[in-house]
């Protein structure tokens, strides 16, 4: 009986997976891989407002956030997860936001659909924090992924990050001082400060689930530099030596 029901409701999950991806590819604010947009954002938000994105988006809360607080932005969530996003673009639907809109894409293919100087900003919101440090190359704040992101961004193009991971935080400070990149923000405790902005107390769902259980949100602001050195191997030895040190 117990495996009836299982089965039963497994298919019922399956079946609302696959409507989604459906409605979602049907929605006039969301794209899936579409090579054609390179450099013709400007044409889908019929103005040249600032274009920021948020990558590793999930459901998309910051990028429906982002775009209410900031009407005279354009807000595109990235992720690869299609029945996630199909939550977000049907919210700035519902609330008829024409400055928000879904990528349905990996983050490494970004140069596919944006051409430089197309993308102001970045907003990085409780991505996966590779813990493991044979992983860390595909930390979203890793200078590999920086150096992708250049490929997009306009001169000087800043980064959010957003997460409830301490090793997260305490890694992307590393990078920061390493690669002399410019620190315009940092935050061990967003909640506690007495004055927080707007767009630090939109929540996401992986905000409220906790997953590090650190019990504190941390944020940085930085800015990309002209070029990146190539000093990953030396950091990686770094990892190596100091990581756990990382997770306090």
């Amino acid at each position: 009986m117990l495996t009836a029901i299982r089965i039963y409701f497994c298919s019922q999950m399956a079946q609302k997976k696959l409507q989604r991806f459906a409605d979602f590819k049907s929605f006039p604010n969301a794209f899936e891989y579409p090579k054609h947009m390179k450099g013709k954002w400007h044409e889908h938000f019929n103005n040249h407002h600032p274009v920021i994105l948020e990558l590793a988006c999930g459901r998309g809360e910051y990028t429906v956030g982002l775009a209410k607080l900031f009407p005279l932005q354009n807000f595109i969530g990235v992720d690869v997860k299609g029945n996630r996003m199909y939550i977000g673009a049907k919210q700035a639907l519902q609330q008829n936001l024409q400055n928000a809109a879904f990528l349905r894409t990996q983050i490494e293919m970004l140069p596919d659909y944006f051409n430089k100087d197309e993308v102001d900003e970045l907003w990085i919101t409780f991505p996966d924090p590779q813990l493991r440090t044979s992983r860390a190359k595909k930390r979203l704040t890793h200078p590999r992924f920086l150096r992708l992101y250049q490929q997009v961004m306009a001169k000087n193009g800043i980064i959010h990050l957003k997460t409830d991971s301490p090793a997260l935080y305490n890694f992307t400070l590393l990078v920061i001082d390493m690669y002399s990149l410019e620190l315009l923000e940092s935050s061990g405790d967003v909640y506690s400060n007495s004055v927080i902005p707007d767009m630090l107390k939109i929540k996401t769902h992986y905000e409220s689930l906790d997953i590090a259980n650190s019990k504190k949100i941390f944020y940085l602001k930085f800015r990309l530099p002209a070029s990146i050195p190539d000093k990953d191997e030396a950091l990686q030895e770094l990892l190596k030596q100091t990581e756990p040190s990382l997770a306090d």
